[in-house]
Parts: structure tokens; C-alpha cells; sequence
């Protein structure tokens, strides 16, 4: 029941997030906005989770993680319940932060849980079981959302997730309470400074799409957040009872894998967000089609998880299959810049399916290998952190690559609102064809970064979890590496 009711966590919100993409345009007209003020409501849900994940996780080991997650259910379904109400973007924004706050208990929360729960080949699964009904939730997402979309309306569509909220708080009744054995106090200066610096930077980032990057208005956040999260850093250091232990930051492999399970989130996440948008302005897709069109990414995510679980299990080196999740997505991204505004379903398969066969294999494989490397107390911790880097580092990537659509079409037409509308997918008018064609290279550009920067970090993981570098026993701080503690766990059975 307990495993039942987390991954009830893990379908709904990728299923929104993922859906929400598909109403954007739809969106944009009805309130009449575009360009960061529209891109907002995707980025305002990813910042607030982005920034409370790691706060959510700690204060799960202290607390009880049932208890945060089923504060974050709450807080979910009654942002979602606002959206569907909200009568102009203030408050869909407001709202969609709101979910965003209750998203960062949930997944936090879901994960430490779990990992409390499971250990050895069991942990295995159930983080496959993680990764497979969070891709249930990535595929279903932009088609269910296309169909109420074209039929009910945008605002039907977050009244289906704040029922589908309601449902997830009812399951948490069902789970039982954990918690660390040791319970520190509270670090409220580290979590207020980690807050302050994670929202500020996303703050100005998201504002270099209207201002341009040399702008104080984009600066001073960027700058202002890098204090703090220096600041952050030295009150770790120093507090007796850190929202963040320091010490897993020290630890090679359990970095490697943060990093790994970062760019597998991030490394899709442009073309899972914008690519929707695209198809319904530059190449005239309906929003039911843009839909299905990502069942090609996102339907592998289904099955493959369980495989990359099993493979591990049966003696496959998790440093293999990992590599090769980010050499397939970076190869997914550079084959879809044969992008066009005539481009047909068949010519995007390819692609896409190549990048959710790189996502299914890494979903959920990182955080079981990193919770490996951290002592049952830190769960909770090391949980919120892997989904603060994940859900940073993916914001970041996902905001990166709307401003710079944005950025870039606005120095080829030398005006900010015309940029903004062709970016949020609006292309009406007599210039058309012309503004698709821009429109088009500016993703090739776009896609062309994210493969290489995917590449290299699949480069940097398979050198850092050589087992070659591996440190002495007597210098490390946690428990054996996977493929020790595999082959034990198999001799005991």
C-alpha cells in the first residue's frame, strides 16, 4: 500500500507538468499574454519545487515523511484547484506556485519513503517502479490534456489534476510514518538562505527572455542568489544541525549519480516543454495532435525502467546502462534538428523515440544508486537533494532554452514582442512562413547545445564511477557501492 500510494505521487505530477505544455498556447490566448509572464507558468511550478525539495526532504527525517508528504498532496490539489478558477495569469502564477510547493513535498517525500522502505534488489525495483509510472504520467500527460484541451478547455484540465490531487492525499491515510532515529533541530538560517538563492537566480534568469542578459534587472537576482547560496554553503558548515550534510557532497559516486540523474531530467526537458508549442504554431497541429505526437518520447519511459532494473540486478554495471541513457539522449537531440515546419509524425519518431529510450533507461536508476552511497538517517536529506539538483538543474536547462528560442529571434527581428509571441507559438499573419523558419532555426540551435553539453556530462560520469577510483573503505563515510552490496545481497539470497 505504501509503494501503491507513492507512485499514485510519482503519475500525477509528470502528468501535469507534462500536460500543462500542451495548454500553454491555449493559455496565452485566452489571457492575452505571452512571452516570461506566460513561460511563468511553467517556470514559477519548477522554481518553487526546485527550491524547497532538499528543505522538504530534511524536514521528512525530522517530522515524518508521510506527514510532508501528505501536507505536499494538499498544497498540490489546491493550487491546481485555483488554476482552474484564475482570471488572469497573476493568479494562475501565484497558483501554479502554489502546486509547486506541494509538488517539492511530494516528490521528496515519495522518495525518501521509499527509500526507507526498500533496500538491496528491492530498492532496485522499486525505484524502476518509480521511473515506469512517472513515464505513465509524461506520456499520458500532453495527450489527456490534449483531448480535454480541444473538448472542455484549458481550466478543465487543472480541475482534473486537483481531483487527481485529492485521490493522492486520501492514499497517503494507507502509509505508514518513518523517520530518522536521530532528530535534529530545525536549521532555519540554512533553509531560509537556500530558498532565497535558488529563487532568486531562477527569478533572473527567466527575466534575460524580456531584458536581455546584461540587464540589472537580470543580474542583480543572478548575483544577489549567488551570495546567498555562498552564505548557505558557510552556514552549513558551521551548524550543529544542517538542512544539508556537507559530507555528501564529498562523496564521489554519490555526486556522480546526482549529476547522472540531473541530466537525464534536464537533458528531454526542453523538448518535452517547448517541442508541443512548436508543433501547434510553426507546423499547425492541434493540441490533441501535438499531444500524441509525444507519446513518441515519452511511451518508452514506460517499459524501460523495469528493463534497466532488471539488467542490474542480473550483474549489468549501472555505470553502463547510465552512460548509455545520456549518449541516447544526446543523440535524440541532435537528430531532431532535422526539425521543420513540414515535418510529418513519421519523421519525428526517430528522434523522440531515441530520447525516451535514453530517459527510460536512466528514470529512477540514479537516485536508487546514490541512495546506496548515504546512511539510513540521511535518506530523507539525500532524497531532497537529488530532487533539488534534478528539479534545479531541469529548470534551469528548461528556462535556458525558452529564453534562448526567445533571445535569439529577437536579435533576427530586432523587436522583443514579436519574439516573444512566435515563442509561446503564435504565428499568425501575413510574415508566417518567414517567422517558422526562425522559429525552426533557432531550435536547431537550441537542440544542437543540449547534445553536446548531454555527451560530455556522459563522458565526465563514466570517468568518475570508474571503479578504478574508487577510495579506500577506511576513507569512506557510507555504506559499500552498489556492486558490492549487489553480489552480497545475492549470496545471502
Amino acid at each position: 500500500m505504501t509503494l501503491a500510494a507513492v507512485l499514485l505521487g510519482f503519475l500525477t505530477l509528470p502528468m501535469l507538468m507534462s500536460g500543462t505544455t500542451v495548454a500553454l498556447p491555449r493559455i496565452g490566448a485566452d489571457l492575452h499574454v505571452s512571452g516570461p509572464a506566460l513561460q511563468w507558468v511553467l517556470v514559477g511550478y519548477f522554481l518553487a519545487a526546485s527550491s524547497l525539495m532538499l528543505v522538504a526532504g530534511s524536514l521528512g527525517d525530522l517530522f515524518g515523511r508521510r506527514r510532508i508528504f501528505a501536507i505536499g498532496a494538499v498544497l498540490y490539489t489546491a493550487g491546481a484547484g485555483i488554476s482552474a478558477l484564475a482570471g488572469d495569469i497573476i493568479l494562475l502564477n501565484a497558483a501554479r506556485t502554489l502546486s509547486g510547493i506541494g509538488a517539492a513535498g511530494v516528490m521528496a517525500g515519495g522518495g525518501a519513503i521509499l527509500g526507507a522502505t526498500f533496500t538491496g534488489s528491492a530498492r532496485t525495483r522499486a525505484f524502476a517502479a518509480m521511473g515506469t509510472t512517472a513515464g505513465l504520467g509524461l506520456a499520458a500527460g500532453p495527450a489527456l490534456s490534449g483531448v480535454v484541451v480541444d473538448s472542455l478547455g484549458w481550466r478543465t484540465t487543472f480541475a482534473v489534476f486537483a481531483a487527481a490531487g485529492f485521490i493522492l492525499w486520501a492514499g497517503t491515510w494507507f502509509m505508514s510514518e518513518s523517520r530518522a532515529a536521530d532528530r535534529r533541530g530545525i536549521d532555519l538560517p540554512g533553509i531560509l538562505t537556500l530558498i532565497g538563492a535558488l529563487a532568486l537566480v531562477m527569478f533572473g534568469i527567466n527575466q534575460a527572455a524580456e531584458a536581455g542578459w546584461g540587464d540589472l534587472r537580470v543580474l542583480g537576482p543572478i548575483a544577489a542568489g549567488t551570495l546567498l547560496l555562498t552564505a548557505f554553503i558557510l552556514i552549513e558548515h558551521r551548524s550543529r544541525h544542517p538542512v544539508l550534510d556537507l559530507s555528501v557532497l564529498r562523496d564521489r559516486r554519490f555526486m556522480a549519480w546526482s549529476l547522472a540523474s540531473l541530466f537525464v531530467s534536464a537533458g528531454p526537458a526542453g523538448v518535452e516543454i517547448y517541442l508541443p508549442i512548436y508543433l501547434q504554431g510553426a507546423t499547425g497541429a492541434s493540441a490533441r495532435s501535438a499531444g500524441l505526437t509525444m507519446l513518441m518520447l515519452t511511451a518508452p519511459v514506460l517499459l524501460l525502467p523495469q528493463v534497466a532494473g532488471k539488467l542490474i540486478n542480473r550483474g549489468i554495471s549501472p555505470r553502463i546502462i547510465i552512460t548509455l541513457s545520456l549518449l541516447l539522449i544526446a543523440a535524440g537531440n541532435a537528430w531532431l534538428t532535422v526539425l521543420n515546419p513540414s515535418i510529418t509524425a513519421l519523421g519525428l519518431l526517430g528522434p523522440l523515440a531515441t530520447i525516451g529510450i535514453g530517459l527510460g533507461l536512466g528514470a529512477g536508476l540514479a537516485d536508487a544508486q546514490a541512495l546506496n552511497q548515504v546512511q539510513p538517517d540521511q535518506i530523507g536529506m539525500a532524497t531532497g537533494l537529488l530532487n533539488t539538483i534534478r528539479a534545479s538543474g531541469s529548470t534551469l536547462i528548461m528556462t535556458g532554452f525558452g529564453t534562448g528560442l526567445i533571445t535569439l529571434l529577437q536579435s533576427w527581428l530586432g523587436a522583443a514582442q514579436p519574439a516573444a509571441q512566435i515563442a509561446a507559438g503564435d504565428l499568425t499573419g501575413p510574415d508566417r512562413a518567414l517567422h517558422a523558419a526562425l522559429f525552426t532555426d533557432a531550435w536547431q540551435l537550441a537542440l544542437s547545445s543540449v547534445a553536446v553539453l548531454c555527451a560530455v556530462i556522459a563522458l565526465a560520469i563514466w570517468i568518475l564511477l570508474n571503479p578504478a577510483r574508487r577510495r579506500p573503505m577506511a576513507d569512506h563515510h557510507s555504506s559499500p557501492d552498489l556492486e558490492t552490496r549487489s553480489s552480497s545481497l545475492s549470496r545471502q539470497s
